[in-house]
């Protein structure tokens, strides 16, 4: 049944940190800059439960848990890059993490582990089933008062793109050959134990038959799994090594998987290889040779495209308290849009814009981007809108045109074009946006490409 969690957490006489803790702890414990406080403040409380309401019954059933701490939690997780048992562990004993939270006396709970991933998978089939995210408008929601409350402008933002994915793939190769190893060694137990091998390796072999891949996994963070994944790879050399003339049972398996996973550099090193060298048709489990990734209408998809949209405002742009028009404005993630690897930057362009405009009440006027977002459709796009599309690091050949100013006419743009060493006509530009210094309306000019297209150029191509 669904249950709004209290917004006023009280502090008790006798289980608040705060009544135990002495002087400058205190001190620094109920500090409003202190990072669990400003947490819990600007974005733990921001919370909008009710965006969560359709995962739960309405009149039957036991209460949910705190759905503000809930999702705390799966922030705080990949914010910090734990993993899920650090999460716990530092939920229950770290009072900093637990004052972020609203925990705010020792017998508060926090959510069992199996709430917290019954929440993650009610969030994960509802968008399934409805096509929506409900975590996304959750963050923008957060977003969008923030931006109220700190007089965020918005009139600039920039935007890039990263590849994710990579520790959910990285992980099922862990588990593979993790899984492969102990299948091998259970098989050859009685000869593996009478081979030479070193102390090392020895309890490495332990570790494996003792432990199970996935539960590694979900103890380790990404570098002790890297750590870990190396030493597989050098074991299972090994073994692929000294067991050569006896290759029954899971020995092709063991040598398959080492090849699918692994090379061999010229100084005889072990690598794991890159994701984006895993061949569509290598193993996926030990139990089963013939499965391979699914290879749908000739795409291999593997990971993640996520595209990062954030303001970068000068300072003049947004409103400062008094006193404080000398500090940074501040900046705010606006968009997350997340897609197949294979999608291109410049298809991200509109969609992550429309997003960004909905939270902010000033139009979008400069757009900062690589290269990578520039096509003739976001550049229409941006001419409509009346936006500066500026972009950095143009792909293709460079650079395309080398621009200046008449010394003699500061209004008239030189144009060369690099390629034939021509000079091309520039024209001067309509446009309704002011110069904030000026108080004139900003510069702004064209010129007719080959294809009969607009090219535009503002005053900030001239400084890139």
């Amino acid at each position: 049944m669904f249950k709004e969690s209290d917004k006023n957490p009280q502090m008790d006489m006798f289980s608040s940190p705060a009544g135990m803790l002495r002087d400058s702890t205190l001190k620094n414990y109920l500090k409003n800059d202190s990072w669990h406080n400003m947490f819990r403040e600007h974005v733990l409380m921001r919370v909008d439960e009710g965006i969560f309401k359709v995962l739960y019954s309405s009149d039957n059933g036991s209460p949910n848990a705190s759905i503000r701490v809930l999702v705390g939690m799966m922030i705080l997780k990949e914010g910090q890059g734990w993993s899920d048992e650090q999460l716990f562990e530092e939920c229950s004993f770290n009072l900093l993490v637990r004052g972020a939270l609203g925990l705010m006396n020792l017998t508060d709970t926090p959510p069992a582990a199996s709430t917290y991933y019954l929440f993650r998978k009610r969030v994960m089939d509802y968008n399934s089933e409805n096509g929506t995210d409900l975590f996304k408008e959750c963050m923008q929601q957060i977003t969008k008062s923030q931006i109220l409350d700190f007089n965020v402008s918005g009139k600039q933002v920039r935007m890039d793109s990263k590849l994710i994915g990579s520790n959910i793939t990285w992980y099922t190769r862990y588990e593979l050959v993790h899984e492969t190893l102990a299948l091998f060694i259970e098989e050859r137990s009685e000869h593996i134990y009478k081979r030479n091998l070193s102390r090392e390796e020895f309890a490495l072999i332990a570790h494996i038959m003792d432990e199970e891949g996935n539960k590694f996994t979900y103890r380790s963070n990404k570098k002790e799994i890297d750590t870990r994944f190396v030493a597989l790879g050098k074991l299972m050399y090994r073994l692929v090594n000294l067991f050569k003339k006896h290759d029954y049972g899971t020995y092709q398996t063991l040598k398959s998987v080492f090849e699918q996973q692994f090379t061999i550099t010229p100084d005889k090193s072990i690598l794991p290889l890159e994701n984006d060298k895993i061949s569509a048709k290598s193993i996926q489990s030990p139990h089963d040779t013939d499965s391979h990734y699914r290879n749908k209408g000739g795409n291999k998809v593997k990971g993640y495209s996520a595209n990062i949209t954030e303001t970068c405002d000068d300072p003049q742009d947004s409103v400062a308290e008094p006193g404080e028009s000398d500090k940074r404005g501040l900046n705010l993630i606006t968009d997350v849009n997340l897609d197949v690897v294979s999608t291109p930057d410049c298809d991200f362009f509109e969609p992550s814009i429309r997003e960004t405009q909905r939270l902010l009440d000033d139009k979008i006027e400069k757009v900062y981007a690589d290269g990578a977002y520039n096509s003739t459709g976001n550049r229409d796009y941006a001419n409509d809108n009346e936006m500066d599309l500026i972009l950095t690091g143009i792909q293709g050949q460079s650079p395309g045109y080398e621009l200046s100013l008449n010394k003699k006419n500061p209004d008239e743009l030189i144009v060369l074009d690099t390629y034939t060493e021509t000079f091309i006509k520039a024209y001067s530009a309509a446009t309704g946006k002011i110069d904030s210094q000026t108080g004139k309306p900003e510069k702004r000019w064209r010129i007719i490409t080959d294809d009969g297209n607009y090219r535009y150029f503002t005053p900030e191509n001239l400084q890139t």
